[in-house]
């Protein structure tokens, strides 16, 4: 009869390749910290170590690296990003004016940033109508639609 565990090297080689592989394709550093960790288990097994052991040792460095190397890997990584925000979230607690009459399910608002958004009114808001010409305030965004406020409402 064959003992598998015999082969067990190679199971930790197709792991790491494939921890290399999702690495490759995230960039967030933790499955390159198992892969290190799976490395570590290969270590093992090429030692003699039983697989339980294996398994733990490779455990134990793969959490170790994650919680210690990973956060310096990531922090050096986004060293220089620009902060702004952008898409969606530059949009949030951005003020406008509104063009036509915004209702709970209608209007149109012209943003802060010269875009023109279909909107309609927060239900947290006491008023049915935002006459145009008023200052609104964007609170969320909803698909193609801006969830807004008076300002009014908004400084209060």
């Amino acid at each position: 009869m064959v003992d598998l565990t015999q082969y067990l090297w190679l199971v930790w080689l197709i792991f790491i390749v494939v921890c290399i592989i999702i690495e490759l394709l995230t960039l967030e550093f933790t499955f390159l910290m198992i892969a290190f960790g799976s490395i570590a288990g290969l270590g093992a097994d090429l030692l003699g170590f039983p697989w339980w052991v294996q398994f733990l040792i490779a455990a134990a460095v793969s959490v170790l690296l994650i919680l210690t190397i990973r956060p310096v890997l990531l922090r050096y990584m986004r060293k220089g990003e620009d902060p702004t925000p952008s898409n969606v979230a530059a949009l949030l607690g951005m003020t406008g004016r509104v063009l036509s009459p915004v209702e709970a399910n209608s209007g149109l608002v012209k943003l802060a940033n010269g875009e023109t958004w279909t909107a309609r009114l927060s239900p947290a808001t006491e008023q049915r109508t935002v006459t145009p010409g008023e200052t609104v305030l964007v609170t969320l965004v909803d698909g193609a639609t801006v969830v807004i406020i008076p300002t009014e409402r908004a400084v209060s």
